[in-house]
């Protein structure tokens, strides 16, 4: 199993071709991820980050239009997953990326914790994340959901097992 605790030098050719790797999970293969409508704005050792807007299906309050409590868990457990995901496949030693990405069989989520701040109000949404912890098998993330006005929705904390073959 590799060990993950030590952070590694990437060339910019793997920095952009695992941020590749996570724009095609999350833009184009996960259904749940794209009925969200979730971009990868950033990503990289110790932070990640992803936007998407509202959209009627993302309600959760017809009377006053507020997103989804669901929703902004989901986008806060994704954002946790990535920038862990992205952190792993930096310090993985396969030659190639894709090699990386077979070995990691998965951050899955063992607790999720969110504090509803405000009212899910606005056009378009950030979610940050960045990694309070990391070993061998259970790392640990913070999460920010912000609108357009930078109006801070929602934190929460994430625990993740590391799956690495």
């Amino acid at each position: 199993m590799a060990r993950v605790l030590e952070p590694t030098k990437i060339s910019p050719e793997e920095h952009d071709a695992i941020v590749d790797v996570h724009r095609a999970w999350i833009e184009e293969k996960c259904p749940f991820d794209k009925v969200l409508g979730l971009t990868v704005k950033s990503l990289s050792y110790e932070c990640a980050c992803l936007a998407f807007n509202m959209k009627d299906h993302l309600i959760g309050n017809v009377d006053i239009q507020v997103l989804h409590g669901g929703a902004i868990a989901t986008v806060l457990d994704t954002v946790g997953s990535a920038v862990l995901t992205y952190n792993i496949l930096s310090k993985l030693k396969d030659p190639s990326i894709d090699e990386r990405a077979k070995r990691l069989k998965g951050v899955p989520t063992a607790d999720l914790r969110i504090d509803y701040l405000n009212p899910g109000l606005g056009k378009s949404f950030t979610a940050m994340a960045w990694i309070l912890r990391t070993g061998s098998k259970v790392a640990v993330t913070r999460m920010e959901l912000r609108n357009e006005d930078d109006l801070l929705i929602a934190v929460g904390t994430g625990t993740y097992l590391i799956k690495v073959r």
